[in-house]
């Protein structure tokens, strides 16, 4: 017995999807810093790469233009200010699709692993935070232990691959002190993007090992216990008394769907009073189709609609009581009725041009040919 109250006990259920939704509404999202921090290290070195010419020749002009003293200027201190805002709008428009970059890049991770949400849940106050004894003990949790680790083997990979791109252009480090003034301002800048591209490109290791950890912790908190889940599935089936409620409204709902469709019907096959079945059928379909069915006082109402608006009544109780028992509501009839349904609507067609044009009654089927096997026993 106690073994079976620790199961139950035990977080071993999966998170059910409205475990998830309430913990994105409380702003628990799954979160990767080291997939962030990649993402902006690289539009960054991509950037820098691409516009680094573009970057160094703006930064030069406005540095010309800083200290470009006009004699304007220097008689009317009051235009200094305005001068200094030029030359800040002038770069901050320079810079702006640098900037512009770094931003998407910072915003683009919680899309990445579907946690891209906004809840004022999370923006309240959390006192819980300031307690000292609960911090220290995040300091040796198993998930400060997993980022220490992490820090090393980023620090020692990073480091690594910077050894490596120092060795391998230790050449032209060297012979930057040979060159042109201008030519090795352009080649160290060269090498400072490629090789700033290769670190952050390093990086994409620790990302491949931070996300899939991050998303199974995510999901391993949120877990559930056994009578968790039982609960749960109680609160979503609801009061009982309720869903008697909903039930009683959908069957009104379907039935008054049901009683429209009896006037468009071809014809209401009885049994004769206990059951009733409208029948419809036009040119295309693949078999006659049932449109409404009954018995005891839905059967009657059917009749009563039938009859105000001039649908053939015919009483075949063998393939009423069939009709009712195996022909599903807006279905197409069993296929082991097509004959006797045939020789119903064959009369009809008879009494419709008999109304029209006159001449001998037509004789009403009798004897339809209904497998004993579909008749249920007679109400």
């Amino acid at each position: 017995m106690a073994m079976a109250e620790d199961s139950d006990l035990e977080k071993s259920e999966e998170p059910t999807s409205r475990r998830i939704e309430q913990a994105r509404e409380q702003g628990q999202v799954p979160h990767s810093r080291e997939l962030g921090t990649f993402l902006v290290l690289i539009v960054a070195g991509a950037a820098f790469w691409s516009m680094g010419g573009w970057f160094v020749g703006r930064s030069m002009a406005f540095v010309q233009k800083g200290f470009t003293i006009e004699p304007q200027v220097m008689r009317e201190p009051a235009m200094m200010l305005p001068r200094l805002a030029e030359i800040s709008s002038d770069a901050l428009f320079a810079f702006s699709p640098f900037f512009g970059m770094l931003l998407l890049a910072a915003i683009l991770p919680p899309f990445f692993l579907n946690a891209w949400v906004f809840s004022s849940k999370a923006m309240v106050p959390d006192l819980n935070r300031l307690n000292p004894l609960t911090g220290f003990g995040r300091m040796f949790s198993w998930n400060s232990l997993m980022e220490l680790g992490k820090a090393i083997l980023k620090a020692g990979l990073l480091g690594s691959v910077a050894v490596l791109l120092i060795w391998k252009e230790r050449d032209e480090i060297f012979g930057l002190l040979g060159e042109p003034l201008d030519a090795g301002l352009a080649h160290a800048g060269n090498l400072v993007s490629f090789s700033f591209l290769i670190l952050a490109s390093t990086l994409v290791l620790v990302v491949a090992a931070d996300v899939p950890f991050q998303l199974w912790q995510y999901f391993d908190k949120l877990k559930m216990t056994k009578e968790e889940v039982k609960q749960e599935m109680k609160e979503m089936m609801g009061d009982p008394h309720v869903k008697g409620r909903i039930r009683s409204l959908q069957m009104q709902a379907a039935r008054k769907r049901m009683m429209s469709a009896v006037p468009q019907a071809n014809v209401v096959v009885t049994n004769p009073t206990h059951y009733a079945v409208a029948l419809a059928y036009q040119t295309g379909m693949a078999a006659p189709r049932v449109v409404a069915k009954g018995a005891g006082a839905i059967a009657l109402k059917i009749r009563e609609i039938a009859g105000e608006h001039s649908v053939p009544i015919l009483e075949a109780p063998p393939l009423a009581r069939a009709l009712y028992k195996h022909a599903e509501l807006d279905a197409e009839i069993p296929s082991a009725l097509y004959n006797a349904v045939a020789e119903v609507l064959a009369y009809i067609y008879q009494l419709a041009n008999w109304r029209q044009a006159g001449g001998v009654y037509p004789i009403p089927p009798r004897d339809l040919p209904v497998p004993p096997e579909l008749v249920p026993e007679a109400a």
